[in-house]
């Protein structure tokens, strides 16, 4: 079983920048593709950002894209999300996931989950 444990999560001011991490243990996180996904209040699961397997294709949701830069670092086992230009519109639980069943931004792909990590990003 793969467990991951995201962390991070802050209240940041509206345009500044978060560094989220997700770490892996159990299993190797190589060979498993990996996405961030978040929970706005009243709202639904989004995917924001994924990057495949190999690391070679990324994927981010129309929202983020330019702002955010999914990737990681395979000896520390650990994946990141790097969130700069923050809007308040970014406030949410984000949920690292992994999945060995393919890639890109649907949920249901997605077989292991973190417990989330809160981002509020308010002045």
């Amino acid at each position: 079983q793969l467990q991951l444990v995201e962390s991070g999560g802050d209240l940041v001011q509206p345009g500044g920048s978060l560094r989220l991490s997700c770490a892996a243990s159990g299993l190797a996180f190589d060979g498993f593709a990996i996405g961030w996904f978040r929970q706005a209040p009243g709202k639904g699961r989004e995917g924001v950002a994924a990057l495949s397997s190999n690391n070679l294709f990324d994927f981010y949701a129309a929202s983020v894209r330019g702002r955010f830069t999914i990737f990681r670092d395979s000896a520390k086992n650990t994946a990141y999300l790097e969130m700069n230009n923050l809007k308040p519109e970014d406030t949410g639980i984000y949920y690292c996931a992994a999945t060995n069943l393919g890639d890109g931004l649907g949920a249901h792909i997605y077989k292991y989950w973190g417990q989330g990590t809160q981002v509020t990003v308010s002045s």
